[in-house]
């Protein structure tokens, strides 16, 4: 290839990328207009080079394929001259590196060249396409015929020696198609890196756009999901699935959605019974409980917070489970058991072992912790025990999280506002009422309005009373739920 050429191609992939077009448009584009090859206009549209799309494949596959670049060359050409078939094993590696399925990276000549067996792997995949997808995956092959009784022939024709011949070529294809997937250890693990990255951005970022994000991440698991894994590696892909499930059911509720919220938990505990993972039950579970709470359903909260402790789990999810059984019997007004539940959360964080899967927005540290304890002393009728409470955590424990802090200090004013302190109302409440309006989620909005209609009810706070409850309307006005794109 000439240096024109390459300078060509390099401006056409970046027009059309410029233009939105999606890969595939790029590749049908690059082999029209340079008679490239498909393995090759996969390669380019997504931007490495032959050392690079080599490595890339050693990564995948945990260097069980470790190919130079110049045996990709060689098999991105084959079945011209100077070139060398592509294993099977080494186009599921390279669909994987390029994003595409393995019956993307062949055309019919190399259907024409290929063994028998080999393409009877594709042309299953071809008649077997995954659901939601438009294009085939590869599938096993078909089991080998009957075996005939002896001196009879075969119904394919083959007999003898022939026919051992082709039962050994079928298991080979089997052999091949097995250890293939769409997925490596590596990519695994970055997916759960990638994963645990989404839960910290919610508690710091804006919210809309971490929603895409996440949003665009559980997308990608669930179409590896429909390709061909191993059962371990399924199972972590079922476990990212289900934390992104998660994550986007509680995003959705903070925007004001809390319907669609439980559609995506449900998805969320879908995966957590395919991965067989305790923990991620249990943290679907208390997002469950959040949805419901917030949505007036506090028995509903109740249960689905029980149910998740069923669990054995480790980490903070036990903690925070009986944290929220503490926040919805307080609503209801029942003392004892609100107080059950909070000796409950203590005994959990005494007990709590391990670091938890994803952390972040899954993680109940003593903060959090702090903060669901000052809630329900609060609505239980002790607010000189909530205003020290929270005064303590807002003074003790530094946290990233712009939600938990602004619930605090929520409560905070409001245990103020019991104790008839009207002065102190204000100064707990300023740095919530700078929260920029993107920030302003569901729950906070609501946890305001509550204090609002306190502070009208309540004598003696005078002019600046007046003042505040104006400001706090005025926050409200202009909040998440009314301003962003996601919102209703």
């Amino acid at each position: 290839m000439t240096r024109s050429q390459r300078q060509a191609i390099r401006e056409l992939i970046a027009e059309m990328t410029a233009l939105g077009c999606r890969r595939e448009e790029v590749v049908a584009q690059l082999r029209h207009d340079f008679r490239m090859r498909p393995r090759e206009a996969y390669r380019l549209a997504a931007g490495l080079t032959l050392d690079q799309s080599a490595a890339a494949v050693t990564e995948v596959t945990g260097g069980s394929q470790a190919p130079e670049g110049s045996g990709i060359a060689k098999a991105e050409k084959w079945p011209g001259p100077s070139s060398r078939r592509p294993s099977l094993s080494l186009l599921g590696a390279l669909a994987q590196v390029y994003g595409c399925e393995v019956a993307d990276l062949v055309d019919v000549a190399d259907l024409r060249e290929m063994p028998p067996a080999e393409r009877r792997v594709l042309r299953a995949g071809a008649a077997s396409p995954a659901a939601g997808k438009e294009e085939p995956q590869a599938a096993a092959p078909a089991p080998p015929a009957a075996s005939a009784p002896a001196g009879v022939s075969n119904t394919a024709g083959d007999s003898g020696p022939a026919l051992v011949r082709r039962a050994a070529e079928e298991a080979a294809a089997w052999a091949g198609w097995a250890e293939a997937s769409n997925v490596g250890p590596v990519a695994v693990e970055q997916l759960l890196a990638d994963t645990r990255a989404r839960a910290e951005e919610y508690l710091v970022q804006d919210p809309a756009a971490v929603f895409l994000r996440t949003r665009a991440l559980r997308d990608r698991v669930f179409g590896l999901l429909q390709g061909h894994q191993s059962p371990a590696q399924a199972r972590d892909l079922y476990q990212c699935a289900g934390y992104l499930c998660a994550l986007l059911a509680w995003m959705s509720s903070d925007l004001g959605h809390p319907r669609e919220g439980e559609t995506q938990a449900r998805t969320g505990w879908l995966c957590a019974e395919l991965a067989d993972q305790p923990d991620l039950r249990a943290w679907v579970a208390s997002t469950q409980s959040a949805i419901a709470l917030w949505d007036g359903r506090l028995r509903d909260a109740i249960q689905h917070a029980a149910r998740g402790s069923q669990y054995a789990t480790t980490g903070t999810v036990a903690t925070f489970l009986a944290c929220q059984e503490a926040d919805a019997w307080s609503l209801l007004g029942a003392a004892g058991e609100t107080r059950q539940a909070l000796e409950r959360a203590a005994d959990a964080q005494e007990r709590a072992r391990g670091a938890d899967p994803v952390g972040g927005l899954f993680r109940c540290g003593e903060f959090r912790t702090a903060n669901y304890r000052a809630s329900a002393l609060l609505r239980t009728g002790d607010a000189a025990g909530a205003r020290d409470t929270a005064q303590a955590a807002l003074d003790t424990y530094s946290t990233l999280s712009y939600g938990t802090t602004a619930q605090t200090r929520i409560t905070l004013a409001a245990a103020h506002l019991a104790c008839r302190d009207t002065e102190a109302v204000r100064s707990a409440l300023d740095p919530v009422l700078a929260l920029p309006p993107d920030q302003r989620l569901a729950p906070l909005v609501e946890r305001i309005r509550d204090l609002g209609r306190d502070l009208a009810t309540r004598s003696g706070a005078g002019a600046p009373g007046v003042q505040l409850r104006t400001a706090i309307a005025d926050w409200c006005a202009d909040s998440a739920p009314r301003r962003l794109p996601l919102s209703p």
